[in-house]
């Protein structure tokens, strides 16, 4: 078919290349095999199966009840991923701050809990507005509904981004000022910047796509014909979606910043730029219970009770 031209009854509006999904596949597979543990790995995987799932959608795009579900599972997979990444990145964040909590625009325990759940509502509002808006079954006003709720978590994505990089840059140039040069802080904050870049303009991408006219009608082809260029023309989403996201997860692999970080978050800098210092760690006292919760809010709720100093603020400590 013309590259652009509308098929009647095909669930992406188009005939679906049949062997980019499976390169993708294997490539955010293969990214996953890198790390075990952690976020990116996870999105690796879920990456993976978005497009296992997109392979078999591209020999299957006429609509059907099984061949819909199979496709709005690939879009909420491919689409849940990019604000996960952004978490990693937020807890990156917060452990450079911890490396170096002299400088901090916020205290490096509140970037996790502060990031993480504004997060946690866009991946809600991603989720439900993914899979209504994907879902051409769906009546306008179902499919309307989708896309103002996935504008709405791209229009707080893009605000979380920026927030996120003017406090590492302020944080950058605090560091420049006192002559802290380590390559500790210095790649994995580049390698931050990057990726936050990359998610930006695929935020950027995201946006457009659903600025337009998103409305999905497969039984009116005149009307499929009127849709956003970015919905008709194939190659906007292995561009600003698969390709970006893919060089993000190559880039956390090659330079990984736990590569560069220590384990240990007591672990930071003198103000010297050069000695490293383990502060004393208090015992956490909490039940095993307050823990998981508190892990699962990102902080915000039961939370270790901080009232006997920050670590670095301590006497007890260890040259390293």
């Amino acid at each position: 078919m013309e590259d652009g031209q509308p098929v009647p009854g095909s669930l992406f509006v188009y005939a679906p290349n049949q062997g980019a999904p499976i390169f993708f596949a294997f490539a955010f597979a293969a990214s996953a095999c890198f790390k075990i543990i952690g976020l990116h790995p996870f999105c690796a995987v879920l990456f993976s199966a978005g497009y296992a799932l997109r392979e078999y959608a591209a020999f299957n795009y006429l609509y059907s009840k099984q061949n819909l579900i199979v496709y709005i599972l690939s879009q909420v997979f491919i689409f849940v991923c990019p604000p996960l990444l952004e978490l990693a990145n937020y807890h990156v964040l917060g452990r450079i701050f911890y490396y170096v909590p002299y400088f901090p625009p916020l205290p490096p325990g509140k970037v996790l809990s502060t990031f993480g759940g504004l997060m946690a509502v866009v991946e809600a509002l991603n989720a439900i507005g993914v899979a209504l808006s994907s879902n051409p079954s769906a009546t306008q006003a179902s499919q309307e509904l989708g896309s103002h709720l996935t504008i709405a978590a791209l229009a707080i994505q893009f605000a979380i981004i920026l927030s996120c990089g003017i406090l590492a840059g302020i944080f950058h140039w605090r560091c420049g000022r006192a002559e802290i040069h380590s390559k500790v802080i210095s790649t994995p904050l580049n390698t931050l910047y990057v990726s936050l870049a990359l998610i930006l303009i695929r935020c950027i991408y995201r946006f457009v796509e659903h600025m337009g006219n998103t409305a999905v009608d497969l039984d009116d082809f005149e009307s499929l014909k009127t849709l956003s260029p970015i919905l008709r023309y194939e190659w906007y989403f292995y561009i600003f979606e698969a390709t970006l996201m893919l060089i993000n997860s190559v880039l956390l692999n090659i330079w990984n910043p736990g590569r560069y970080l220590p384990r240990n978050y007591h672990v930071y800098l003198e103000r010297d730029g050069v000695t490293e210092v383990e502060g004393e760690a208090k015992l956490d006292k909490r039940p095993l219970w307050a823990k998981i919760a508190c892990l699962l809010t990102f902080g915000l709720l039961f939370r270790e009770n901080k009232d006997g100093g920050s670590y670095w603020e301590l006497k007890s400590l260890t040259r390293r």
